[in-house]
């Protein structure tokens, strides 16, 4: 049986969206800081010799060079502020949330709620500028090594290490700006953002492939019938839910008995979302970000992974494949669905699974349920990450058709939507509550007085 709240979900009118003006404001406010992301994508570091860089990108572009660019949303192309992009926070981020598992002092510190939580976002933070540091040093020598700077020296690499850090610093400020004040996820926005942005130019550049005649035509048709087979099969997925019976039993209240009432738990097939397709592109990009400039400069090391790690490449494959797993595991866990804390909420509800004892039994079967659920979800985003991405390294499509960044674009867009679709039904919910005060107000004004005797 449908709840009221789902039917008053599927009767919301986006209409109402005129009259929500806090979710106006926060729209607008998302837009406003996203826009002012694009802007910083534009704005060069000093010292970069754009026609050189230019050249390099445009060499670069089916390497690893297009994959950095995308997730930067063309800033690395450009060498622009918001270069290194996010990825230096998402890195701390993982590193962070491994720690705490492994951790007993932080694994504390978590449990011990907003207070908890702030100390940790703070560690995250110095992780993030250390990484964010590292990177940009790095990448300040390879860009000298590539003969990519106009005045190379300590001068170069000081302006560019604390103008790349900076720009850093003020992505991770706008993404948790969006989060607490706008609309979505700020993090995946600005990736999302960053991706969209790009695409025009890079449908553009496919389809002039077509009319040269380097891309045959059947190519771009089957290039068009797998980017929608694959968004579908992402919506589909993403909307795929395992309910789980939650029986409530019968309760008394003062004089009056209350029948048991029974609801289920939704559980999605892939709790973790996009995050697990993220964190292993942040993982794949982290070493080979440095030595992308270096072009002939680069070391032994850098070379070796950059044979191997490359896009196409068997290990690059292969890691990809095993990390999307493990953060599917990991993050699902430990950050979207913890079944001790589920367990003990029900306990607290009075709610219970039928033929489940209530507390740790209940937990126990709902990790072995969520760990079955969840061989379908990782095979569902490995599947949907690798295969595209083995079809591109075959026919040349540029990175914006491949599996991981449709999946982010499409898994972004359904969050969002449902996210304005709950301040929508927050505002129907208010609206209605003040028109039953009014209405009440009203019958007590109304409400007619007794005869006066004389």
């Amino acid at each position: 049986m449908v709840s009221a709240a789902e039917q008053m979900a599927a009767n919301t009118s986006w209409a109402a969206l005129g009259k929500a003006t806090d979710l106006r404001n926060r729209i607008l406010f998302t837009l406003g800081l996203l826009i002012v992301y694009r802007i910083g994508t534009f704005i060069p570091v000093p010292g970069i010799d754009g026609i050189a860089l230019r050249e390099f990108m445009e060499e670069a572009a089916q390497g690893i060079g297009g994959i950095l660019t995308m997730f930067t949303g063309g800033a690395l192309g450009r060498m622009g502020i918001f270069a290194l992009g996010i990825m230096p926070y998402i890195s701390a981020s993982i590193i962070v949330q491994l720690l705490t598992s492994m951790v007993p002092a932080l694994e504390q510190l978590k449990k011990e709620g907003d207070a908890g939580r702030k100390k940790i976002n703070q560690y995250t933070r110095y992780g993030t500028v250390a990484l964010a540091t590292l990177q940009a040093y790095g990448l300040a020598v390879s860009l000298e090594a590539g003969e990519l700077v106009t005045d190379p020296g300590m001068f170069f690499r000081i302006a560019c290490m604390i103008t790349l850090v900076g720009g850093t610093m003020f992505l991770m400020w706008l993404g948790e700006q969006i989060t607490a004040r706008g609309i979505g996820n700020g993090i995946s926005l600005i990736i999302f953002v960053g991706i969209i942005a790009e695409v025009p130019a890079a449908l553009a550049q496919f389809f002039a492939s077509g009319r040269s005649g380097a891309v045959s035509p059947a190519v771009i048709l089957g290039v068009i019938v797998m980017v929608i087979a694959t968004i579908a099969f992402v919506v589909f997925m993403e909307r795929a839910l395992r309910k789980i019976h939650i029986q409530y039993p019968r309760r008394q209240v003062g004089m009056k008995v209350y029948d048991g009432g029974s609801s289920h738990l939704p559980v999605k097939v892939n709790p973790a979302g996009v995050i697990p397709a993220i964190f292993a592109s942040s993982l794949l990009l982290l070493p080979t970000t440095i030595s992308t400039f270096s072009g002939s400069q680069t070391g032994p090391i850098m070379s070796t992974l950059l044979a191997y790690f490359g896009p196409g490449q068997p290990l690059y494959l292969l890691f990809f494949v095993a990390m999307i797993v493990f953060f599917a595991y990991f993050y699902t866990f430990n950050v979207s669905f913890k079944p001790d804390e589920v367990a003990d909420n029900l306990k607290n509800q009075n709610g219970f699974v039928p033929g489940i004892r209530p507390g740790k039994k209940t937990s126990e079967y709902l990790e072995y349920v969520v760990n079955r659920i969840l061989v379908l979800g990782a095979a569902y985003l490995a599947a949907v990450c690798l295969l595209p991405e083995i079809l591109r390294g075959q026919f040349a499509i540029p990175f914006y058709f491949g599996g991981t960044s449709v999946l982010i674009v499409v898994s972004v867009t359904m969050d969002t939507i449902q996210q304005v679709q709950s301040h929508l039904l927050a505002h129907q919910y208010e609206g209605l509550i003040e028109k039953s005060q009014l209405s009440g107000k009203g019958r007590s004004k109304r409400k007619r007085k007794g005869p006066i005797r004389k």
